[in-house]
């Protein structure tokens, strides 16, 4: 039985060898390393850049953007009913994040 990485491979020699491979702009060539490129666990770099170079940002990020964007609305909101739901809306999202970023940090996943 075929592993997913005996797959990968498959279809990376598949690549090379039709010449699909030289198209792309960095082929051949090291990773260029960023910032945070040494903070990020090493089996997590690489789906990193890739998300990166798609323009796509990790999950994570997009759970940051919600937090600020939550926290700005919370700040703006005058009505006492409204603030308390954001409140909770705030807490909950802030444990799903730090629930995430954990299981990152321990598991790399």
């Amino acid at each position: 039985m075929r592993t997913f990485d005996d797959e990968i491979a498959r279809r990376l020699k598949e690549a090379a060898d039709s010449g699909e491979l030289r198209t792309a702009k960095s082929y051949g060539k090291p990773l260029d390393a960023d910032a945070g490129w040494d903070a990020t666990p090493a089996d997590l770099r690489l789906p990193m850049k890739i998300l990166r170079d798609a323009g796509a940002a990790p999950p994570e990020v997009e759970l940051f953007c919600e937090r600020a964007r939550l926290r700005a609305a919370l700040a703006e909101c005058a009505d006492p009913r409204a603030q308390q739901l954001m409140r909770t809306q705030l807490v909950e999202l802030e444990q799903k994040l730090a629930l995430r970023l954990e299981s990152l940090r321990l598991h790399g996943v």
